[in-house]
């Protein structure tokens, strides 16, 4: 995949047309600093806006492969545009996910995009693991990289509602234990 063509085109239009959106999966996780090698692009995007998105897809070569109330898989026939998933945000949470998104400069200033925070990239994570346990070390694996590269920034509060939501507590009080620095004397 040509990830700057293709952000490249897809962000002008994104902006364009005003398309609510944040960048999310592997090229976000190394946005943050957190090496994972992608195919693909992953976006959030408000499920409102789907209808325009569809088409600046469409309007660029992809098509939509699979569409669910909840995501969206576009692909196209020509290798450098590669493949996009959407996750569809209209749950309170995945909508409050696109309001704390970051610009973000990528290619040297060249471009600039939003990127969901990293402690909104690890509540994709717990999602992922819930709906699919096969995912479970990878996305772990994503999950205790990012608490190590950006614990003294996180919202450790808002992580663990995360992992509450999906009755997961234990495995994020054992994380927290492990990346979470405690003030002295607590």
């Amino acid at each position: 995949m040509d990830f700057k063509n293709v952000l490249d085109k897809l962000l002008s239009s994104f902006d364009d047309q005003g398309i609510r959106y944040a960048l999310i999966g592997g090229f976000a996780l190394g946005l943050w600093g957190v090496d994972r090698t992608t195919a693909d692009l992953d976006f959030l995007i408000l499920r409102d806006d789907m209808e325009k998105v569809d088409r600046i897809l469409t309007d660029i070569g992809y098509n939509r492969t699979y569409g669910s109330e909840n995501v969206s898989h576009y692909t196209a026939p020509q290798a450098p545009l590669g493949g996009i998933d959407i996750l569809h945000a209209f749950r309170e949470a995945s909508r409050a996910m696109l309001e704390r998104a970051v610009a973000m400069d990528i290619f040297d200033g060249m471009l600039t995009m939003k990127v969901v925070r990293p402690d909104d990239l690890i509540g994709l994570k717990v999602q992922a693991i819930a709906n699919d346990a096969r995912r479970r070390a990878m996305d772990l694996a994503d999950i205790e990289a990012l608490m190590a590269r950006h614990s003294s920034t996180l919202d450790w509060p808002l992580i663990g509602d995360y992992f509450s939501l999906f009755e997961m507590d234990d495995l994020f009080r054992e994380l927290k234990r492990n990346y979470h620095a405690q003030p002295e004397g607590s």
